[in-house]
């Protein structure tokens, strides 16, 4: 992997496309998505990004610390503690509505249902294109085939839970009346944020190098930071569902084989 650019290009393209895979939805059903399975969905990926955040970002991060002569703790819980403060001051600052929510979080508009929701899923996938971007930008400073092969299998990840994301935004917007068309590219465009975020984050990366363990790090608080304040509560696991436990870590499951087996 000799360009970190072109590979988180490619792989938040992968992403961003089973987003619209997802959106996609809309052609065939006309409903908003049950309660089940927004539970099992968001349990899944849930399960997924922690996985992620463990294999694919703070181990290499420590490892990358290790190698470059730091003290692996201080990069890889500095970055997780950025990374956390990051996406709550996207939280607080960009108003969003979480699924099953009654009320809208952040500064108070004038805006839809609709694309609050489209906001909470785009916040969402902020740290996730960041974690594509930085796996590929570790991969290509390590020349490994262990990290193409980990970069690769996070990109995968990340692109099996977009599926269930994208028609978590088409599909309601379809309930409420919108063409099918409109409905699908407006949950399609909720992933486009994913190669923007890669993009920005190995362009960063490529200028200070020496960061890297900050920055792998920091997109793994960023993802776990969404997976406690957003998808679990959101798939009611307070309420001990069995099934939401279930997919959550199934999710988990999936990811780790795919980082031991590809990475």
């Amino acid at each position: 992997m000799s360009d970190p650019l072109f590979y988180a290009a490619c792989g938040t393209a992968f992403t961003c496309a089973m987003t619209a895979v997802g959106a996609a939805a809309v052609f065939l059903f006309k409903d908003e998505p049950k309660p089940l399975f927004t539970k099992l969905s968001l349990g899944f990926a849930a399960g997924i990004m922690i996985a992620a955040a463990v294999w694919s970002l703070l181990i290499p991060a420590m490892d990358s610390a290790a190698a470059q002569g730091m003290l692996p703790l201080l990069p890889a819980a500095g970055g997780f503690i950025l990374g956390v403060g990051f996406l709550i001051a996207l939280d607080t600052l960009l108003p969003h509505l979480h699924f099953g929510a009654a009320a809208p979080e952040g500064p108070r508009v004038q805006l839809k249902r609709d694309t609050l929701l489209f906001l909470a899923i785009t916040i969402h996938n902020i740290p996730e294109g960041m974690a594509v971007g930085v796996a590929c930008a570790a991969a290509a400073a390590t020349g490994s085939l262990e990290g193409t092969a980990g970069a690769l299998a996070l990109a995968l990840g990340m692109g099996i839970q977009n599926i269930p994301e994208g028609a978590a935004v088409a599909l309601p917007l379809r309930a409420a009346g919108q063409r099918r068309s409109l409905a699908f590219l407006k949950g399609a465009f909720s992933g486009v944020v994913e190669p923007l975020a890669a993009v920005a984050t190995v362009c960063f990366a490529a200028s200070f190098a020496p960061l890297l363990p900050w920055l792998l790090s920091f997109a793994a608080g960023a993802m776990l930071y969404v997976v406690v304040e957003e998808l679990i509560p959101e798939a009611h696991l307070g309420e001990h569902s069995n099934a939401g436990t279930l997919c959550v870590l199934a999710g988990f499951l999936l990811m780790m084989a795919l980082d031991t087996t590809l990475g």
